[in-house]
């Protein structure tokens, strides 16, 4: 194993205990950011009862808890064994909880109608796995990931600042995208219909009582040229034809 999946697996034993507060999902902002994600991947891969879908980078099973509401059988993966208990934790009942290196999966080709993830292609090699999830997937296959934007200039500084990524619980070797770097790795990859769209200015620190309105906020925001490349993720869709 490299030490860049080394590294991955000791962060996530370090972080266990505070995983989705350090992620930014535990409070009230960061709950109705997750539910929006996790509608996009339900909707935008067209996920239902008789889908097969790999989730790349589970984590303590935040994303895998709302894509398992459309019914699809869902093989959930992540390198840590320490965050896998915590998804495990969860009793999903239509959700497989396995140890797997996305770099170098152990299904067959062809295994899965969708492949998805939130918050892990910054972790990896994303060549590399993007390979592998171009293998694994079906013909007619969908991809959907979500990922941190490197034009966002608090992404930005939290990416590249030594200190800042230590206090912010960063793992040492992640970083963010440019969307349009990330467009040519998929298509080089083999995907079609290739998407990489800036999104989401709901910060997870908003007050309870201001989401709302922020929320709408942020959907106007999403539209305006320019000044939604600033946007703090980037929502990512493709498929395999």
């Amino acid at each position: 194993m490299d030490s860049k999946l080394e590294h991955e697996i000791e962060h996530g034993a370090l972080i266990k205990h505070r995983a989705e507060e350090i992620w930014g999902w535990a409070s009230a902002a960061g709950q109705a950011r997750a539910e929006r994600r996790g509608r996009f991947f339900v909707e935008r891969c067209r996920l239902g009862p008789k889908d097969r879908a790999l989730e790349v980078g589970c984590g303590s099973g935040v994303f895998t808890e709302k894509v398992a509401r459309s019914g699809a059988q869902i093989t959930a993966t992540d390198l840590s064994e320490d965050l896998l208990q915590l998804a495990r934790g969860k009793n999903i009942p239509n959700a497989k909880i396995e140890t797997a290196d996305a770099h170098k999966l152990a299904y067959p080709s062809g295994s899965f109608d969708v492949v998805y993830g939130s918050s892990i292609l910054h972790h990896l090699d994303v060549r590399r796995a993007l390979e592998e999830f171009f293998r694994v997937l079906k013909p007619g296959g969908r991809l959907a990931f979500a990922e941190p934007n490197m034009m966002n200039p608090q992404i930005a500084v939290m990416k590249n600042v030594g200190f800042v990524k230590r206090r912010m619980g960063e793992s040492p070797d992640e970083t963010a995208f440019f969307r349009w770097r990330l467009a040519a790795d998929l298509r080089s990859a083999g995907f079609s219909a290739v998407e990489v769209v800036p999104y989401d200015f709901l910060h997870p620190a908003v007050p309870a009582g201001l989401i709302d309105a922020l929320s709408r906020l942020t959907r106007i925001l999403e539209r305006v040229p320019l000044l939604r490349e600033i946007a703090g993720s980037l929502l990512i869709y493709a498929e395999k034809r």
